[in-house]
This record gives structure tokens, sequence and C-alpha cells, in this order.
């Protein structure tokens, strides 16, 4: 299936996407919304397997990343917004993972117009999580700025690496993207977005979790050095529609790029009736 890419103004913002045609259309389209650091290519196997929107958000990829914008989870929950409503989306799917899980704030606000849901090692709107190593550096003033100008090409690789359970072409090319990617106003979004988030506020961000009633899937590399598998039951638990969890053996934080048959897996699921 061919990806198209679109650069267009939303809400004041430059904003980049690729986008393919839906297989099925009476189905609603997918919006795929990724983490830090990379962007929408992540998710260009489910693009041209089962089509849908997958956005480079605001501070990534090739976005504006502006000086001025809200990175925090209510200002990306505006934007998203305004992008759904620029599209004349009055349903959709979501695929959230890691940051993209600011999604899942849209959601609540939008819990009619969503058809399916799968959150795959996202960032917990959920009580009880503490931040990994890197996040606890990047929330410190001075100390975020620092380990920002200090990462060389190098050293952010083999932070990638710890993300990862095989090694070869999916690791190269995430890393290669992201690095290029990996300027100053990527580096100020990231810490702008991390110092926006105590664990107070992401446990306040998914109060209203239970009011997303879709059909969910939960799909979780086991082996992710950032986020344990309990947060897959929690927002199972948390969800109040039926959902289904999936834990995922030999993979890491990008689990579908560890196990390319997941792609499979969460298409079919999107693909699933009511």
């Amino acid at each position: 299936m061919s990806v198209s890419e679109r650069d267009e103004e939303v809400a004041g913002t430059p904003l980049h996407w690729r986008e393919a045609p839906s297989v099925d259309p009476a189905r609603a389209p997918v919006l795929y919304l990724h983490g830090n650091p990379t962007d929408g290519a992540d998710f260009l196997s489910f693009l041209t397997r089962a089509g849908g929107i997958a956005p480079d958000l605001p501070g990534f990829g090739r976005s504006g990343k502006s000086s001025t914008f809200d990175y925090s989870i209510d200002g990306y929950a505006d934007f998203l917004e305004a992008f759904v409503d620029h599209l004349g989306l009055d349903r959709f799917s979501l695929v959230v993972h890691d940051w993209g899980g600011v999604g899942l704030a849209l959601a609540q606000r939008r819990p009619d117009s969503l058809e399916r849901l799968v959150i795959t090692n996202c960032v917990p709107l959920l009580p009880g999580y503490r931040w990994h190593r890197w996040a606890r550096l990047w929330r410190r003033a001075v100390v975020g700025e620092l380990t920002m100008g200090f990462t060389t090409r190098f050293a952010f690789r083999r932070s990638l690496r710890e993300a990862f359970v095989t090694r070869g072409s999916a690791l190269d090319e995430l890393a290669e993207r992201a690095w290029a990617g990996f300027d100053h106003g990527t580096q100020r979004a990231v810490l702008k977005l991390y110092r926006s988030a105590s664990p107070e506020v992401l446990e306040a961000a998914g109060s209203r979790l239970g009011e997303i009633t879709a059909p969910a899937l939960v799909a979780w590399g086991e082996r992710d050095p950032y986020i344990s598998t309990d947060f897959a039951q929690a927002y199972a638990d948390a969800l109040g529609g039926e959902t289904r969890v999936e834990l995922i053996p030999a993979a890491g934080h990008w689990p579908w790029l560890d196990r390319p048959d997941l792609v499979e897996q969460i298409v079919a699921f999107l693909d699933e009736g009511d």
C-alpha cells in the first residue's frame, strides 16, 4: 500500500504526517501516535498493511518545534483535538506508544469517537509510576540541559540499544532517524514534556480512563527497560471496556520492531468487527 506524506498547519503549528488509505473504507481511520525521541515513521509497517494516519507530534520529526507550544499532556490533547477536527474525523481508532499516550487524553475527552484502542509500552497515565533514570535526569533543571548538550551520537545509539532485544536493521534505522531529528527543538520539547509530568500529573491525566469503553488491546514488550509489564495489566484494569492483554516475550520498548509478527496481530485486532 502506498504511503503519502503531507505538511499542513494545524492550530498554528506546522505538522508533518504520513498517511495511507484504509484497507476497509467502512472502518474508522487509525491514528498512530509515537513517543520520544522518534516520529510517525515508527508506524510505516502498519500504514503499509492497514492504512491510517501517523503524525510527527509537535516537537518531533519534521513537525514544528516552537518554543511557545504547550509541551504537556493537556497541550498535546488540545492539539490532537484540533488535528482530528482538521481531518474531519468523527470516528477513529488509536494506536499509542510511549509518549503517544497523550492520545489517551484525547480519548478521555471524546470516548464516543473512539472505535478501537491499542496501547503498547505506553507512558502510564496511572498511579504508581516512577520515571526511569534518563527521565529523572531530564526533569532536573540544568542537569537536563547538560545531559542533552553532552549527548553524542554514540551515546544516543547505545541508550536506544537498551530498549531492543534484537540487533540489526530495525535498531539501526530507528537510531539513525531519531538522531537526525534530535535537534535543539526536540531536546527542548523533551525537557518541557518530562518536566510537566510528575507522577501526580500522570495519575490525574488518566483519571477518566474508565470512560473509554471501546474494545482495547494492550500489547506490551516484556523486556522494556523503562516501563514494567505491571502497567500493562494496570491499563487493562483502568479501562472501561473489554480489554485483552498480550505480553510479548523477547521484545523491548518497541515490541513490533523486535517482533514484526506483532504488526499482523495488531492489525487483525483493528479489523475486528464491533
